[in-house]
């Protein structure tokens, strides 16, 4: 069983390497890839210990080949209102920002990092999601800078990339 976490500020890339390691790494291994955009409870708190116990959850299931059920956000509704069910696998990609904390860590997963400037990450995001969520994004990046530099996230990475 593989267990990897791809971390690092919105906008860096993340979600696009997950995509790349899902094709190849599932030529010969089953594998499953959980986005964190639908475990955040939202742009209020997002990294919450709520979000620590969802993920303890997530790796305790896959550690022990354990079916396990998420919650999934609707960000139109504002609301957890479906689930998502995944069978055991041999392989878990974990992506998104808060990812790599140290719960994940801890179950053995492998780290990716990836570094973005912020205004770049922050453009990205706006020419993906819409320009409307600016003042929400502004606050996502520093709620993330203050969860990256408790957990120091960045210096438990096996991998560092830039982008």
């Amino acid at each position: 069983m593989t267990l990897i976490a791809i971390d690092g500020p919105a906008g860096a890339g993340k979600t696009t390497l997950a995509a790349k390691l899902q094709i190849d790494l599932s030529k010969e291994k089953s594998l499953h890839v959980i986005h964190m955009d639908d475990l955040y409870a939202g742009w209020t708190n997002p990294l919450s210990q709520d979000l620590t116990v969802t993920l303890a959850k997530i790796v305790e299931a896959f550690s022990a080949r354990l079916q396990h059920t998420v919650p999934i956000y609707n960000w139109a509704n504002n609301s957890f209102d479906s689930s998502r069910t995944y069978e055991p696998t041999d392989i878990l990609i974990i992506e998104g920002v808060g990812s790599g904390q140290k719960v994940v860590r801890d179950a053995g997963a492998t780290l990716y990092w990836l570094d973005v400037e912020p205004e770049i990450g922050l453009a990205r995001v706006l020419n993906r999601d819409g320009f409307e969520i600016e003042a929400q994004m502004r606050r996502w990046q520093i709620d993330q800078e203050k969860h990256f530099k408790g957990d120091a996230t960045r210096t438990f990475a096996d991998y560092l990339l830039t982008s």
